[in-house]
């Protein structure tokens, strides 16, 4: 999770490879094992049908508005020949069924189906190859409250069902807190938290996590002004020295403006990690709380 800009949708695409032009992913992305920088044309086709499958934010952009809805969720198992056509179809038709759509949907046009509908559809074509890890880019972003909660819902019921490992994109702290086992913070394109994610809601351990729940709305206090983080993202076409926070940071020090903070472990909270010099003044401030 994090703010727009601090670089979790190219982070996620980079799982598939699906990065922009002139961009470049350092070191390893692993699945199952695998190395996906180190694939080959085909191995990366057999990852992107089958292992891996991506829900994208906007789903009337992801689907080709001339053609049928069973084409599209069809398609890709079509193509890679794993399946019959036959098998192809009937298997959309019961992932449609998981979806809460009936198979009537596969003879329709995208522009006939609402943003709901099209987003359950989204889901569906991602589950077609049986994939081991779902790469779920802020699937509710073009959705209204009521369809956001609806989707969220199932896709975590679908998680669990299929027993598919889960990558959940967002910058709604409360999506996060009700989806996750596992949180990762970033900002300017770094990590700079990750624990489990009731632990680390809990206790944050870096300034920018406890300005993103300072800032989260509170129904228990309608009519309050909202907190806002102070500044403005840098600029990642320039070169960060020190912690990329800090110039927005209350905790700031010298320090903190010339060298990068490496993760450090929290004090007994097993997994929580935070790359702040002062973490352990965060701590000591919200014990004081």
């Amino acid at each position: 999770m994090g703010e727009s800009g601090s670089g979790k949708t190219l982070t996620s695409r980079t799982v598939l490879r699906l990065l922009p032009k002139g961009a470049r992913a350092e070191g390893e992305v692993e699945v199952g094992g695998e190395n996906v920088l180190a694939l080959d044309a085909r191995q990366l086709r057999t990852l992107r049908t089958g292992r891996v499958a991506m829900i994208f934010q906007d789903p009337r952009a992801a689907i080709n508005p001339l053609r049928r809805v069973g084409d599209f969720l069809t398609e890709s198992v079509r193509l890679a020949g794993t399946t019959t056509a036959e098998d192809a179809a009937r298997r959309a038709a019961e992932l449609l069924a998981a979806v809460g759509l009936d198979d009537s949907v596969l003879r329709r046009y995208p522009g006939q189906l609402s943003g709901g509908m099209l987003q359950r559809v989204m889901i569906a074509a991602a589950l077609m190859g049986d994939p081991v890890l779902l790469l779920a880019d802020e699937p509710t972003a073009a959705l209204d409250v009521t369809s956001q909660a609806e989707v969220i819902a199932l896709i975590g019921e679908l998680k669990e069902r299929f027993a598919t490992a889960l990558l959940f994109v967002t910058h709604d702290l409360g999506l996060a807190a009700a989806i996750s086992d596992r949180v990762y913070v970033m900002y300017a394109g770094r990590i700079v938290e990750t624990g489990p994610a009731e632990t680390l809601f809990a206790g944050p351990r870096h300034p920018y996590t406890l300005a993103l729940l300072a800032a989260t709305p509170q129904l228990t206090a309608p009519g309050t002004r909202l907190a806002a983080i102070d500044g403005q993202p840098p600029d990642l076409r320039q070169e960060l020295t020190g912690c990329p926070f800090a110039p927005r940071c209350r905790f700031a020090t010298e320090v903190c403006t010339t060298e990068a903070p490496q993760p450090r472990a929290a004090s007994g909270a097993p997994g929580h990690l935070a790359a702040c010099h002062h973490s352990d003044r965060l701590a000591e401030s919200a014990a004081d709380a």
